[in-house]
């Protein structure tokens, strides 16, 4: 057994316990349920239990983990208070990567920064190597569990089975005159051998194996914290010469040609600039003027937003990938090299950021024409996230020292969140209910598509367009089954949504 565990037995058997009864709360929430409430208490009590177990190999906290202890509080709610199926399924995916990678940087013993790729490689060493490898600990701890048991506790378990052998029949006597009594009690015992009934033997054995795999999973990737091997290398001595001879060499300049080279990236740069700012003036005429009805010949408004928007967001991409490279260029250079540098690079971030307007300009136009939907909504906020990494990019030009990459990480987590608790549905829906109020056209299936979180409104709507949207809304009425069977599952949106279409047909929704 490992040396820690060996002095700490007592400790290491109380954390397996508590990872066994956790796994038992994880399957009695989410074994044949839909995640709801039960995603950020299950969240909560698996930070306890990591917290409580792993204290001693914390760090000290910075401002950037209480961030993302709170983002992930954050995201972990929508399952209780929003419909939305993208998200939904997205959180799925991207809440449990977060939690790896914060306990990570809290616990692991490489100390990894949060900004750093290094946190990526100390988080797959940890779920890995580190928690597979204490699953051994665990059978072990098991194992010395059975071994001989002392005179005193054989007393104590000997008392205790006495006392349920004679609890036994007084049970038996007492429920039965309680249920006598009282109906409520009757029917709720009742009711017990169904739910036993309805569980089969291979029901059983698959919450067993739920519980057994998960408790080891939750153990070894807590104990990997508590007791970690470091699976770092040692390079010997010829391998650090070699690479001081590298890095010496590339300070001296005599690196060789690389693609980071100051002279290649002016090069580049004033080439494609060229292009874009010839690009940029043909726009200029179109770009401000399509409002006002200015457009290329024989095209209409909805031509004029097709045509090119997909091209301009790649264009976009890549020249924010050309300025991310060019920033490397720019501490290379020296003088003059590095002052044409940073004007170029001005040059590119200015073109970009109109091409970026042009494809925002574009869309709008587009969904005017054809209405709003999610995808044209994400769209326009991956715009306006492209938008704010190239204004972060620009004061990175003249400022060396800005920490770029941290921004860029804070941002990321803050805007992904912000889209979780913006409202999207909402937003979608507003935008073409005031399509409707100017042009009279409404995609009412659509409409009546998207999550729980917009009924509410919709049904507003109709009442108001005399039960225009009541056909879609009662057919989503037949649809969806009463929420809530079992509070695990419960979300606000979708137990409005039902109280919402339940009143609103139960009141005679006949316009």
């Amino acid at each position: 057994m490992d040396d820690q565990t060996a002095h700490r037995p007592g400790f290491a058997r109380m954390a397996l316990l508590a990872a066994f009864l956790l796994a038992l709360v994880h399957q009695y929430l989410f074994y044949g349920k839909m995640p709801g409430i039960s995603y950020p208490i299950f969240v909560s009590l698996f930070y306890t239990f990591i917290f409580y177990f792993a204290k001693e190999r914390m760090r000290k906290q910075t401002w950037f983990s209480y961030v993302w202890t709170g983002s992930i509080g954050l995201l972990s709610l929508t399952y209780a208070l929003f419909g939305n199926w993208f998200f939904f399924v997205l959180n799925f995916l991207v809440i449990p990567v977060l939690i790896l990678l914060h306990m990570t940087y809290m616990f692991s013993y490489r100390k990894p920064a949060w900004s750093g790729f290094g946190l990526i490689w100390a988080a797959l060493e940890h779920l890995f190597p580190q928690s597979l490898r204490n699953w051994g600990t665990a059978l072990k701890l098991m194992r010395r569990g059975k071994g001989t048991i002392p005179n005193e506790r054989k007393q104590v378990l000997m008392r205790v089975l006495i006392g349920l052998l004679i609890s036994v029949p007084l049970l038996l006597v007492v429920t039965s005159l309680l249920s006598t009594a009282d109906g409520v009690f009757n029917r709720l015992l009742s009711t017990l051998p169904d739910y036993f009934y309805n569980i089969s033997l291979g029901d059983w054995i698959f919450r067993a194996l739920w519980i057994l795999l998960l408790g080891l999973g939750m153990f070894g990737f807590v104990w990997g914290f508590v007791h970690s091997k470091s699976y770092i290398r040692t390079a010997p001595a010829s391998e650090f010469d070699a690479m001081a001879g590298k890095l010496e060499a590339a300070e001296a300049g005599d690196d060789g040609i690389g693609i980071d080279d100051p002279v290649i990236i002016t090069t580049v740069l004033a080439a494609i600039n060229v292009v874009y700012m010839l690009f940029v003036s043909v726009q200029f005429s179109y770009l401000f003027g399509a409002w006002e009805g200015i457009l290329p010949k024989d095209s209409t408004y909805a031509d004029y937003a097709r045509s090119g928007f997909f091209e301009l967001i790649l264009v976009t991409s890549i020249n924010f990938a050309i300025l991310l490279l060019s920033l490397l260029a720019v501490r290379k250079a020296g003088g003059n090299l590095k002052r044409a540098i940073q004007l170029l690079l001005y040059i590119l971030v200015l073109c970009s950021m109109v091409m970026l307007y042009s494809a925002y300009s574009r869309l709008t136009l587009y969904e005017e024409a054809y209405g709003y939907t999610y995808i044209r909504f994400l769209v326009h906020a991956f715009m306006i996230f492209l938008g704010l990494l190239l204004i972060l990019a620009v004061v990175r030009i003249s400022r060396e020292s800005f920490p770029l990459l941290k921004c860029y990480i804070v941002l990321g987590l803050l805007s992904y969140v912000l889209m979780n608790y913006i409202g999207m549905d909402h937003i979608i829906a507003k935008q073409n209910i005031q399509r409707y109020a100017a042009s009279g056209t409404l995609d009412a299936p659509y409409l009546t598509e998207l999550s729980s979180d917009v009924v509410p409104k919709l049904i507003e709507f109709s009442q108001r367009e005399k039960g225009i949207l009541d056909e879609e809304l009662r057919s989503r009425l037949s649809e969806r089954a009463r929420p809530v069977q079992n509070w695990p599952s419960f979300n606000l949106a979708n137990y409005r949504e039902w109280r919402a279409l339940e009143d609103y047909f139960a009141d005679g929704a006949v316009h």
